[in-house]
């Protein structure tokens, strides 16, 4: 068994799998079906190592954002070359998405993304997602930024509170009051 996404367009599969095969390592055209016409019917192609099937349907069916392909990126080079790729023709959305210009929803994220939210305090998990929910394209240093800003202010008032605990009035601590 064999699981695989399959993209229905009206006639644009071929165009399709030609522009997403050229802008994600390991990825190429593996077969090409044709009709009697001689017309690509259905593209099964790679894209990054994984198996994608692209029909021309002509039966006017549109994507929909509530179904998109995820793309996890390595570096801030990667998420640069593929939202500069998909988003050329097409629409940029918050927070890393996009619909590229055959309207196929995408995700563009940093693998980095999961290792800052993963297990993060509350306040910094929110001061995160809070710059990023201000971004299209994300920018992964500003992300790492806003965890550390985050993290030194919650510091900064952890310590504000533990020097009150011990000297309230602000004077010395003498022992024994």
């Amino acid at each position: 068994m064999q699981l695989s996404t399959f993209l229905w367009f009206d006639d644009q599969a071929e165009e399709a799998a030609e522009q997403y095969t050229t802008l994600f390592p390991a990825s190429k055209i593996l077969d090409r079906q044709r009709g009697a016409d001689g017309q690509v019917t259905a593209i099964t192609f790679e894209l990054a190592g994984q198996r994608v099937v692209a029909y021309n349907g002509n039966s006017h069916l549109t994507f929909t954002k509530a179904l998109s392909l995820h793309v996890v990126c390595d570096t801030q080079d990667d998420i640069d070359t593929a939202w500069a790729g998909l988003t050329d023709g097409g629409e940029p959305g918050p927070g890393g998405s996009l619909t590229d210009r055959f309207g196929v929803s995408w995700q563009i994220v940093p693998r980095t993304l999961a290792g800052l939210l993963t297990d993060a305090d509350p306040a910094v998990a929110e001061r995160i997602l809070a710059t990023l929910h201000t971004m299209t394209k994300i920018d992964v240093q500003a992300l790492i930024t806003a965890g550390a800003q985050a993290s030194v202010a919650q510091a900064s008032v952890a310590q504000a509170s533990v020097v009150r605990a011990v000297a309230p009035t602000g004077g010395p601590l003498t022992i024994g009051e």
